[in-house]
């Protein structure tokens, strides 16, 4: 640590995986966001979940009424995968410039995820489109077998369901989503295609699941795909900070009520958007890596997507700061961040 910078610049980062809600929480929550990145890929499992052109340009529309005077965010909208989606609506919506990717959840996989597909035999005409016109499927990575112990679900989803679907559609544009393991890990650094990617959360490269149960049950560390054991921690670390290409920065921050987590059945996600970009920087201070940050966190994702890199840049410095203790909305409802009340080495400089 010795040899680290003082301040580090890099062009402006976009979050490839982010959840914002709606309403109040969507306005709580998005200048985050809006203070770091150029551009996010914005989830749509909301309730209902956004699987039209005219839901998305609804939502889209409210996050842009959201977005703080002076910032130039983007929020990048997805299209939820049903097992009765239409090809041509999807493909409209891309077309359009509505849609920039589609999300699919595995039935019952996470939050929100009810209306998920159940077989991808449903979804193959949409699937077939997608790979024709280019436009990327984003996936959850979890088989939801309840045979398959909830730490294993990713690695078989990768045999069970990844490897097929890449097979079966040689052309289509994937992103692995939040990956958890180190075979994740590896069979995306295996992939020689140049049509696979893979977002990786900040948390994920923080905690193990031992974390979860430090001194009793943690439910603001329970996120799903849950956090594995430690040798998967390090092997995320080791491809986030490799600057290889198809890996990529995606938060997944999910912000729930307090309530919500801390109740007989807790609501799975990790609210890191306040302190994202420092969380990060910080990983890669820790690996030696702050010469590859650029390359995870602002280059590696625009060009998966066949976009430019944000023009504009970002700076960080090592005066550090304590994290957010609470995030209330405009209804009441408190969010607890990521790190909670502790003590961060990088902080994001302020824009003049």
């Amino acid at each position: 640590m010795s040899d680290t910078p003082n301040s580090l610049t890099i062009r402006r980062p976009d979050d490839w995986h982010l959840h914002l809600r709606d309403g109040a929480m969507l306005k709580a929550v998005l200048p985050f966001t809006a203070r770091q990145f150029g551009r996010a890929i914005i989830m749509p499992n909301l309730k209902p979940p956004v699987t039209t052109v005219d839901q998305a340009k609804r939502y889209a529309a409210e996050i842009r009424d959201a977005i703080p005077e002076g910032s130039d965010f983007q929020p990048l909208m997805t299209c939820y995968l049903t097992d009765g989606a239409d090809p041509d609506e999807i493909a409209r919506g891309h077309e359009e410039g509505v849609f920039t990717a589609v999300k699919l959840y595995p039935a019952h996989a996470t939050t929100n995820s009810a209306h998920g597909v159940t077989d991808l035999d449903k979804v193959s005409a949409v699937l077939e489109r997608m790979q024709r016109i280019g436009m990327p499927l984003l996936v959850h990575g979890e088989v939801t077998d309840q045979d398959v112990d909830i730490f294993d679900r990713e690695a078989v989803f990768i045999d069970r369901v990844l490897a097929p679907l890449l097979k079966r559609y040689p052309e289509l544009k994937v992103v692995f989503e939040h990956i958890t393991t180190e075979e994740a890990a590896d069979f995306v650094s295996a992939d020689a295609s140049g049509r696979l990617g893979a977002t990786i959360t900040a948390h994920h490269l923080v905690i193990n699941r031992s974390h979860i149960f430090a001194g009793g049950i943690r439910p603001h560390l329970y996120c799903l795909p849950i956090a594995k054991r430690e040798r998967h921690r390090l092997a995320l670390r080791r491809a986030a900070t490799s600057g290889a290409a198809p890996f990529f920065l995606g938060t997944d921050s999910a912000p729930h009520p307090v309530t919500a987590k801390e109740s007989a059945c807790g609501c799975a996600g990790v609210f890191t958007a306040p302190t994202a970009v420092e969380v990060y920087a910080q990983v890669f201070a820790e690996e030696g890596a702050l010469d590859r940050f650029e390359a995870f966190a602002s280059l590696n994702g625009p060009r998966f997507y066949g976009l430019d890199p944000n023009p504009d840049t970002i700076t960080l410095d090592r005066t550090g700061q304590t994290v957010p203790d609470i995030v209330l909305s405009a209804d009441g409802d408190a969010v607890l961040p990521f790190q909670s009340g502790e003590r961060l080495d990088w902080r994001l400089v302020p824009e003049s």
